[in-house]
């Protein structure tokens, strides 16, 4: 454990975790985004369906609707211009999700894809500030090869197991994003174990193996805990390269001036005994014979991939109340 420089001391807890961990905003609502000045911004189907019922981004989604041919083509412009806006504000990059409804299909995640880059290049907006967002499935991590070799980056979301992270890595995705706190439901959901120890949550410790494993053996993919349930699970993550961390988190941070200890580096993971050593490697046969015998792994990707689907669909509907207005 690495205790940050006593300068850092006086200050707020959010701005110690920034000197270890890039610290992104978990939102698509650009006032919380200016208030907390993260480098970088995730968005998804929930968010976008929250931040759009809004009453301040009424006037920007029904300009968004009532300028597009086809639902389709407005659902796709209702992140695209969310994103745009975001990117104004930050210096970094926004995650930008593909459709979830697409997370078994190859090909279409890949067309979808390159029409969402297309759609950000042709407003001036380089590849290179965003990140396109993929179910870890099987077929969504074989996306990500392609796209990564395209030079179209990826965040690949709904991972909850070091299967998945071994794949997204062989895939040379940019970014994966394990859920801490999709792990902590299913484990106070299905065990006797009601509470944990930031130490001991099960989602930080998933983490934490995926973290470790992947700087022991070079892994270019970088690491990004989502999803939190409470303050404690970040900063069990504290120098994880970077948290995406939603608003109400975010003002704890700060608004604490506890002193943050930094939990996770490059060096401690490569000097590390504990873990896995040798490479592992998964055929798809293999990967979905893990998958499968971790439950907790393969019930919250399958709800996971079942959520945000729902969630576009509801968007779709409400962009469907609009445009027939």
């Amino acid at each position: 454990i690495l205790l940050l420089n006593r300068a850092a001391m006086g200050s707020t807890s959010l701005d110690q975790l920034k000197a270890v961990t890039t610290v992104v905003a978990d939102t698509g609502d650009f006032n919380s985004i200016k208030k907390y000045t993260p480098t970088d911004a995730t968005t998804n189907p929930s968010l976008l369906l929250q931040a759009a019922k809004m009453p301040e981004y009424q006037e920007l989604v029904e300009k968004i609707v009532k300028s597009s041919p086809s639902l389709e083509e407005a659902f796709d412009n209702l992140f695209i211009e969310f994103g745009i806006e975001i990117l104004k504000i930050i210096p970094g990059r926004v995650s930008t999700e593909v459709d979830a409804r697409l997370s078994y299909d190859t090909e279409a995640q890949v067309s979808k894809a390159r029409k969402l880059i297309s759609m950000y290049e042709k407003r001036g907006i380089p590849r290179d500030r965003i990140l396109i967002k993929l179910s870890s499935s099987w077929e969504g991590i074989a996306a990500c090869g392609v796209l990564e070799a395209e030079g179209i980056h990826c965040n690949m979301t709904l991972l909850f197991s070091l299967c998945q992270a071994v794949k997204c890595h062989e895939a040379r995705a940019t970014l994966i994003s394990p859920f801490v706190g999709r792990i902590l439901d299913w484990y106070v959901a299905n065990t006797d174990t009601k509470t944990y120890q930031p130490d001991e949550d099960p989602g930080v410790k998933s983490v934490r193996e995926i973290y470790n494993y992947l700087k022991k053996h070079g892994s270019s993919t970088q690491v990004m805990g989502a999803s939190f349930r409470n303050v404690g699970e970040i900063l069990a993550l504290a120098g994880c390269d970077l948290l995406t961390i939603a608003p109400k988190f975010l003002e704890a941070l700060s608004n604490s001036s506890d002193p943050v200890q930094r939990k996770l580096s490059p060096d401690a993971a490569a000097a590390a005994s504990s873990g896995h050593t040798d490479t592992l490697q998964f055929d798809q046969a293999a990967f979905k014979a893990a998958l499968e015998a971790d439950k907790m792994a393969f019930e919250k990707l399958t709800t996971g991939i079942q959520g945000f689907s729902a969630d576009a669909e509801k968007l779709e509907q409400l962009l469907k109340d609009i445009q027939s207005k």
